[in-house]
């Protein structure tokens, strides 16, 4: 079976996005499907091999297509929707599969006899990542038209609607839209996933490491992280990431100067994905604070948890539906309440203080973890593909 993915992004991206689009088609390819890849060229000069950048094996049934790039952002996108219509209408032995929501709804606004069979993987729902992302971005003035909401509403409907299959990645997501457009068929839940578990460095012998890695976006929660070190003597944290054209990274480091913290946070900065795992086994205990919000509650189905699971390490996360789908509190993880950092710090100074339970916590995540690699992933979504399909 041929698989056209499309991803209106700049490729490769250190962003999880990328991360999750490339192992997710490499897995496919591995499964056995044709798979073409299409996205924007690489931004940095020279362009990097996407393979590489991921640390991943040449798979010749993979291929990456770019479509090219110019003028302002509005001429960019047109140029990439129209392009990437002609592909899917001129490939229509192939599957579509796309979390692209505007490519989805132009190419299913066509006859089923002018185009692809589609297959959409939603990791939200758009009209309420649009009403809150201003306010977690801290950028009120970004907040949607009600003309934008119903527009995106509209979308929505036409794909779920439409789309021959459809993939969530929590079953919060699936149960919402339910709820809102009514019941349908071959709808699949299909988590994020992380590569399969492999050897890694002891701990640090000389001090108790709480690591994050991922984005320092306020929604994640390393704000909470960074309070929790308040009620947490003892506990040095490691943070994997902070990008230096952000102002993500200075927020952060600034409340860590505010707190007095500077002798027990190290922020890396940017590291490559192939060096996050690595990077990270410097950690006794691994972290997921998100903070409290829709987005986080119910569409979340973060790439760092999955690669937690891989590393044996005890984690501690923030007690939120889109998690419990994955973890289960003091069997294979402690969750606090979201946003609480005096309970996420007294949780590290407990496992700091009981070694042999937080390494039954750490052999519990990582017997999970089998269940969450991108093999595990491509599996299930060949599930919404042979639907479509049929």
């Amino acid at each position: 079976m041929k698989v056209l993915c499309f991803a209106d992004t700049r490729f490769p991206i250190e962003r999880a996005n990328g991360v999750q689009t490339m192992h997710t088609c490499h897995a496919l390819a591995r499964r056995g499907y044709e798979v073409r890849l299409v996205v924007r060229p690489d931004s940095a000069s020279p362009a990097r091999d996407p393979l590489a950048f991921y640390g991943l094996a040449p798979e010749p049934r993979l291929q990456i297509a770019t479509i090219p790039a110019r003028g302002p952002a509005r001429a960019r996108r047109i140029r990439f929707l129209l392009d990437s219509l002609r592909l899917a209408t001129g490939s229509r032995d192939a599957i579509v599969l796309t979390r692209d929501l505007g490519l989805a709804a132009w190419l299913l606004q066509l006859p089923k006899s002018r185009r692809s069979r589609a297959v959409y993987e939603s990791h939200g729902l758009s009209v309420s990542v649009a009403q809150e992302m201003p306010a977690l971005l801290g950028k009120p003035e970004l907040a949607p038209s009600s003309a934008k909401l119903k527009r995106l509403d509209r979308r929505e409907a036409r794909v779920w609607l439409r789309a021959a299959a459809y993939v969530t990645i929590t079953r919060g997501l699936a149960d919402e839209l339910t709820s809102r457009y009514g019941t349908r068929a071959n709808v699949f839940v299909v988590p994020d996933g992380a590569p399969a578990a492999g050897p890694l460095p002891a701990p640090d012998a000389g001090r108790f490491i709480a690591g994050y890695a991922g984005h320092l976006y306020p929604w994640k929660g390393v704000d909470t992280f960074v309070r929790a070190l308040a009620h947490a003597p003892g506990v040095h944290a490691l943070i994997v990431g902070g990008h230096p054209g952000e102002r993500d990274l200075d927020r952060v480091s600034r409340l860590v100067r505010e707190l007095g913290l500077q002798d027990r946070v190290t922020i890396t900065g940017l590291v490559a994905p192939t060096a996050v795992r690595h990077t990270l086994a410097a950690a006794s205990v691994l972290v997921l604070p998100n903070a409290p919000s829709a987005i986080s509650e119910r569409y979340t189905s973060p790439l760092k948890l999955f690669e937690y699971l891989t590393m044996g390490r005890p984690i501690v996360a923030s007690d939120l539906p889109a998690i419990r789908e994955v973890l289960a509190d003091d069997r294979s993880a402690v969750l606090v309440p979201a946003g609480d950092a005096r309970a996420l710090g007294h949780a590290l100074v407990a496992l700091k203080n009981a070694p042999a339970a937080a390494a039954e916590l750490g052999r519990a995540a990582l017997s999970l973890s089998t269940r969450f690699t991108w093999e595990a992933r491509a599996e299930r979504i060949e599930a919404a593909l042979d639907a479509a399909r049929s």
